[in-house]
């Protein structure tokens, strides 16, 4: 059996979670004599993939040496946006005003409250990814370090699982910056971040990336004095700069401290207070804070694995090489999720699965760079994304032209007092091809599924023109965007031989 696991804080509902994610009494069972398909990691990828194929009737090995749901469950998506519901409560609270609402000045946040509804609705959710569920599932799970033995064989806790197919789901973890004096002082991820039962009253976040951005925002509105750090000259440096800009602008209205262009130098302690020492364009500073929240990014999970041994190359940085098919350079061993796909999303890690499940147990068909990917950061208001920006076609010399529509002029967006934001559509330069699409909306996750939809469809912004949107919804800002495409098209030569047609019409 595999080392002892412990959640912080050890209330009921992390005993729940630890019970339904790696049982304290759990015997691995006794290995099949050969399996059609040894997954490794329980995460998004590890699971859909051996759910996956159990169904379809294969014989599946599940191996995870932490916890399962991975990081999407324990420390990722379900705990982070259970505190960023609560926190759009405050926000709302903020603007009450302007809806004619009163209400006190300064509303109480009750941080442990906060918290602990988070690691309740966590647990209850883990049933769906428990031991319990894969093994009634027919899923032999084995709970501990897998590594490989050879090409076609895996050891974990002692026993040997041999396969036909394999497919290597560790995920990713958080990145360590190399900081001076940051490992002495300490700090806290998105692997531990969860676990705080008191709010800091200062929190410095080194990283502007999405993690960083939904979190700052989530502790400023709960009442803790932010800052944070971004190297770049923006926000989600990866984002569309017009998004990045306008969400600095609410961080700003919001109370939080933004540093672009910082340089973190090194950290220490002084006065039992943590200090950051950070140089940017306003020269070089100290910023006190009672925790340090790190995110910079993601590293994979690949120590261990013995990966050498089975023939499987990989990178350090960026995780196993794999072909367009998923497979690594051991043809019977693929991989799926953060362990080998940049785009580090759960549904991305889902959508990999589905891939694997195919290409590994059948006909070899199905290819990753064929997906269309969207993605969103749920900040208030959020900002996701679709396909190409503009830097991208630039840098493939694709000429596009770009349809924005703001939602200060629409009626819904006005109505609800959320016009921060826009919608907008790249199509090819005199074509009905949507290249890709960004959103910033207080519910921008939700509807960038409709410019995903009809871009994997092959349909355009005529189809969009002609799709009937409830009224009043910010939904019908994709037909109003698709209305501009439209009078784009309405050249003066063309309108001037209309004008001839309708006169002698009269």
């Amino acid at each position: 059996m595999s080392k002892k696991m412990q959640i912080l804080p050890d209330d009921e509902h992390n005993q729940l979670l630890l019970s339904n994610v790696h049982p304290k009494d759990w015997m691995n069972p006794e290995p099949a004599s050969k399996y059609n398909l040894v997954v490794i990691g329980a995460g998004t990828a590890g699971l859909v993939t051996a759910l996956g194929a159990a169904n379809l009737g294969a014989r599946v090995a599940l191996v995870e040496r932490y916890f399962m749901g991975g990081c999407c469950l324990n420390m990722g998506c379900v705990p982070s946006k259970a505190i960023i519901r609560s926190s759009r409560v405050v926000g709302e609270i903020w603007n009450a005003a302007d809806y004619g609402v009163k209400v006190p000045e300064s509303p109480e946040v009750n941080f442990p409250q906060v918290m602990e509804r988070m690691r309740r609705l966590r647990a209850q959710i883990s049933d769906h990814d428990s031991v319990a569920r894969l093994k009634s599932l027919g899923v032999d799970v084995f709970l501990g370090e897998g590594h490989f033995k050879d090409r076609h064989t895996l050891e974990v806790e002692g026993k040997t699982l041999r396969f036909k197919k394999a497919v290597i789901a560790t995920g990713s973890r958080a990145a360590h910056p190399s900081i001076e004096g940051l490992d002495d002082v300490g700090y806290l991820t998105n692997e531990t971040v969860f676990s705080l039962t008191e709010r800091p009253e200062h929190l410095t976040v080194i990283g502007g990336g999405p993690i960083g951005c939904e979190l700052a925002q989530s502790f400023r509105r709960f009442g803790s004095r932010v800052t944070i750090m971004q190297r770049n000259v923006q926000f989600l440096p990866r984002e569309d700069p017009e998004a990045a800009a306008l969400l600095g602008k609410i961080f700003e209205s919001e109370g939080i401290r933004c540093i672009l262009s910082a340089n973190v130098k090194k950290v220490s302690v002084a006065n039992g207070k943590k200090q950051v020492h950070v140089f940017s364009n306003d020269g070089d500073e100290i910023v006190v804070a009672d925790e340090i929240l790190v995110a910079t990014g993601r590293t994979p999970n690949l120590e261990e694995l013995n990966l050498e041994t089975a023939g499987v190359e990989y990178d350090v940085r960026k995780g196993v090489v794999v072909n367009k098919y998923l497979q690594t350079t051991n043809p019977d061993i693929y991989a799926a999720g953060d362990i080998c796909f940049p785009y580090k999303f759960t549904h991305t890690a889902e959508a990999t699965a589905r891939i694997v499940v195919q290409n590994s147990l059948f006909i070899k068909s199905k290819k990753h760079n064929s997906l269309v990917i969207p993605w969103c950061t749920y900040t208030d208001p959020e900002i996701a994304h679709v396909g190409m920006y503009e830097k991208d076609a630039e840098a493939k010399n694709i000429e596009m032209d770009t349809f924005t529509r703001n939602f200060k002029d629409v009626d819904r967006a006005i109505v609800d007092g959320e016009e921060a934001g826009f919608i907008k559509i790249h199509v090819k330069k005199g074509k009905d091809k949507i290249l890709g699409a960004t959103i910033v909306a207080r519910h921008a996750g939700e509807m960038i599924s409709e410019i995903t939809l009809a871009m994997v469809a092959g349909r355009g912004l005529k189809t969009l023109v002609n799709v009937i949107h409830p009224y009043p919804t910010l939904t019908d800002a994709f037909k109003q965007v698709a209305g501009q495409y439209y009078a784009d098209k309405l050249t003066p030569f063309l309108r001037r031989l209309l004008e001839r047609w309708f006169r002698w019409k009269r």
